[in-house]
């Protein structure tokens, strides 16, 4: 078998049927895919193979369902619906879901193979039986990544092999950005980006590897092309301003995440649902690029519909998550928080909004947090130095959760709360008047927060460590370090509003 191009064909050696459907053009994005399947089953599996490089999981699940309905022994079809549980950029793997989807097409892994017809067939099956296999997580992942790469070698015109291969190499680093993986990821995509111009995985992933502020330039073709490439996927038009934002290109990043809750909206209505407001990974995205552009009510309003939807959920299922995007809970108080950060609004009324956080320990520490912010903006010392012991009481109860929600141990998520902790001391001590210790303090919360691995999205912890310092540094009417210091958090958050603010009133403080 050869592939030219696009265009292709699939010939069994058995001389029987079969000629696949050679490409697939639709809202999702342009797919081919050589394989045995039955010719009425195309139609479904390709779309699926598009939204599954869209990581569109439910509808990728729902289209491989279909092509296996029709064809019960399209092997391929089955393949594409275990890989669905496979989320190598997020660090999530459910090895029963998947296991169970393959069982369906025979019940070991030499019953599998024995269905699929070809030799490259058979390899993309093996390679996901190593993600069944015995191990720890990370060494599984290693052995996939090495099996794509032999797969894209073997068959050097399968796009979707390098693409995958491409993924599974940000997948080994668990999660965390590791620079010499991703760039890696990044040469392989980025030669097939002008190969294959519609394909969505080449796009998509050429995002993911290049989504920090050194490096996002090589991505603004793809971020620029993506949302047309795949205009149905939500997923799509987000992950443009995965670039946006870490160029700080703000109104990008609004019209990127409003095309995606609009997509949502889109998708949920056709199953006669509505989308559930304010909360979420696409609407903190948005909140953030409204407050960077001054639409402040817009981004409250965000905030407001999350506290609704918050108020309505129940403490007692945070006991294992940490992500504030899986719980409606832990997205209000980062969205809460961010819009106190950014604004510096502690008197308004999304300050005093309150959720039950019940006995959660990263809910009530998160919350303790934004009221210690908002307590030691008013010089209220005793409000702080008591949210403060909440906090130490607390901290020790984190990693635990950490743990239960399956955070690698260099998960910048697990080094965040000791980072705020040194913030709110700093702020504690500035309301006291002991300026230089607080700017002692805050210098080691920047230094610590400088070492993490970078994390896309807005900045994390939701208050800049070197922005904090340098408004330290003006109250003592040191102009030329706190711009030293603006300089430094710019670096991590490029073009960011607030900062550059604050840097004006030190060259205005440096010029006097």
């Amino acid at each position: 078998m050869r592939m030219r191009g696009w265009n292709f064909c699939l010939v069994l050696a058995a001389g029987i049927a079969v000629c696949a459907a050679a490409r697939a053009q639709n809202d999702s994005g342009t797919v081919a895919f050589a394989n045995s399947g039955a010719k009425g089953a195309q139609s479904a599996f390709l779309h699926g193979l598009a939204q599954l490089h869209n990581f569109e999981y439910e509808d990728a699940v729902a289209d491989f369902r279909r092509a296996e309905e029709i064809d019960p022994r399209f092997a391929m079809a089955y393949w594409g619906e275990a890989m669905t549980y496979n989320h190598p950029v997020w660090n999530e793997w459910d090895g029963k879901a998947a296991r169970e989807v393959l069982e369906r097409l025979g019940a070991s892994p030499e019953d599998r193979l024995a269905k699929a017809p070809t030799p490259r067939e058979k390899d993309y099956l093996s390679a996901v039986e190593i993600l069944l296999g015995e191990g720890q997580k990370k060494d599984r992942d290693l052995r996939y990544a090495e099996a794509m790469g032999r797969i894209s070698r073997s068959y050097p015109d399968d796009v979707d092999a390098a693409a995958f291969y491409a993924l599974a190499l940000l997948g080994t680093t668990e999660g965390v950005r590791d620079e010499r993986v991703y760039m890696q990821a990044a040469g392989i995509l980025m030669p097939l980006f002008y190969k294959y111009p519609q394909h969505p995985g080449v796009a998509h992933y050429l995002i993911h590897a290049c989504d920090d502020p050194v490096h996002a330039p090589l991505a603004l073709p793809a971020a620029r092309d993506y949302s047309r490439i795949a205009p149905g996927a939500p997923h799509a038009q987000h992950m443009t301003s995965h670039i946006y934002l870490a160029l700080g290109m703000w109104n990008e990043v609004v019209t990127a995440n409003e095309a995606a809750m609009a997509g949502v909206r889109v998708a949920l209505a056709k199953e006669g649902k509505t989308a559930q407001a304010g909360c979420g990974h696409y609407n903190y995205w948005l909140e953030y690029g409204y407050l960077e552009t001054g639409r402040q009510e817009q981004a409250r309003k965000l905030v407001e519909d999350c506290h609704a939807r918050a108020q309505r959920a129940t403490p007692d299922t945070l006991h294992n998550v940490a992500d504030p995007d899986d719980a409606p809970l832990l997205s209000f108080l980062q969205m809460q928080m961010r819009y106190i950060v950014d604004t510096g609004d502690c008197n308004g009324d999304v300050a005093t909004w309150n959720v039950s956080v019940g006995g959660a320990p990263l809910a009530q520490f998160d919350q303790a947090v934004e009221r210690a912010f908002c307590a030691a903006g008013r010089g209220d010392v005793a409000a702080v130095t008591k949210l403060s012991s909440r906090m130490d009481e607390l901290m020790p109860q984190l990693p635990a959760v950490f743990d239960d929600a399956g955070l690698p141990a260099e998960d910048p998520m697990r080094r965040e709360p000791m980072i705020k902790r040194m913030q709110i001391e700093s702020m504690r001590m500035a309301a006291e008047g002991r300026m230089d210790e607080a700017i002692a303090i805050a210098a080691k919360a920047a230094a610590a927060e400088k070492d993490l691995p970078y994390a896309f999205g807005p900045p994390a912890p939701e208050k800049p460590s070197y922005e904090l310092l340098g408004e330290l540094l003006l109250k003592q009417k040191r102009s030329v370090d706190a711009r030293a210091a603006f300089q430094s958090a710019l670096v991590r958050a490029p073009n960011r509003t607030q900062t550059l603010g604050d840097m004006q009133e030190s060259a205005s403080g440096a010029a006097q």
